[in-house]
């Protein structure tokens, strides 16, 4: 019987090998290079899952994310905006921050090989709605003052209650004088009657002016919707606003006329222009604040005097010192630096006394 044959690698079988496998590996390398060059880079978009999707009305911004072939150019375009570009990770893997508006949001994204140039043939189509939020109008209800309500002091209490607002505004606009029929007369009292100066004579009685407008008064609104608030009027009729506004600036007003007539005497007086000492008798008693020695006001301080009958007020600084009476403005009576007595007893015009 014959030996068997046995099969020996040889250096010429070794070499041959290698060869085969380096052109088998080229050919394959060609096969892959060719089918690339030929066939266009893929694209999908995993996130969303799905085309169009619809976010909370309070999102701002979205990750795009997907595939494609590794290193790829991923393009996401969007009308009106500039185009978003990243590229695709070893993996093919791929992520773009996009912005949100309210409304619908469409997204293109394309793919492109760096190397051959070529597009996907199909570009993913992504369509994300972010809804527009339902603004709330505010509702406004006002409990008071009540329409055609008549006050005997200045503080109007504003009340009432609103929802939806972030915050109640309250302003006036001035409407004219009280009538006459309508001003209250103070109850009559026997009050000390202050010595009027020899040879005095009581001032002319001053032609009354628009009082000044109070600025709006911004009202703060509980956490269960009510407000409040004392709104300072001087005498007239006047027309109460208020306005309830939600944080997306949608208003609602409720307006009410009112008369603000004063019963007794309702006196404010301003130190302006330096310093002035004060001394006050209110229905004939000295007022408490400033004493039986009174007091020197700083500059720009405001003093307000109530009385049934009569206030009477001695300056150090007559020109300093100005006056409005029931709502009235009087201005300064006098000069800088002379000291003098002021009576005050509507409907009588102001008169000056020898009071000290």
């Amino acid at each position: 019987m014959a030996p068997r044959q046995t099969f020996t690698f040889t250096p010429g079988i070794i070499v041959a090998a290698l060869l085969t496998v380096a052109v088998v590996a080229f050919i394959a390398y060609l096969g892959v290079q060719l089918l690339r060059f030929a066939k266009p880079p893929t694209i999908t978009v995993t996130d969303p899952a799905t085309a169009v999707v619809e976010v909370d009305e309070t999102t701002t911004g979205y990750t795009l994310r997907g595939t494609s072939i590794p290193g790829a150019t991923i393009t996401v375009t969007t009308p009106g905006r500039d185009p978003i570009r990243a590229t695709a990770d070893p993996d093919g893997a791929w992520s773009v921050d996009v912005d949100l508006r309210r409304g619908k949001n469409q997204f293109d994204v394309m793919a492109t090989d760096p190397d051959t140039g070529k597009q996907a043939e199909d570009p993913a189509h992504v369509f994300i709605s972010v809804p527009f939020s339902v603004v709330q109008a505010p509702t406004l209800t006002v409990d008071q003052p009540a329409e055609g309500a008549t006050f005997e002091n200045a503080a109007i209490p504003v009340q009432g209650t609103t929802t939806n607002a972030a915050n109640v505004v309250v302003s006036a606009t001035y409407l004219g004088p009280v009538p006459a029929s309508a001003t209250p007369k103070p109850t009559p009292k026997p009050t000390p009657k202050p010595t009027v100066k020899p040879g005095a004579k009581p001032t002319a009685k001053p032609t009354p002016a628009p009082p000044p407008v109070p600025p709006p008064q911004t009202v703060a609104v509980a956490d269960d919707g009510t407000f409040s608030v004392p709104y300072e009027l001087t005498a007239g009729r006047w027309s109460i606003t208020v306005t309830a506004a939600s944080p997306d600036a949608k208003t609602v007003s409720i307006s009410r006329n009112v008369t603000v007539a004063y019963r007794g005497v309702n006196l404010v007086v301003v130190i302006k222009g330096g310093k002035a000492w004060l001394k006050a008798w209110v229905d004939g008693r000295v007022d408490e604040r400033l004493g039986t020695a009174g007091k020197v006001i700083s500059d720009g301080k405001t003093l307000t005097f109530s009385g049934q009958e009569s206030i009477e007020i001695r300056t150090g600084s007559s020109g300093s010192t100005f006056f409005t009476l029931n709502g009235t403005s009087l201005g300064a009576l006098g000069r800088a630096g002379v000291p003098e007595t002021w009576l005050f007893a509507p409907p009588d015009p102001p008169v000056q006394t020898q009071h000290r």
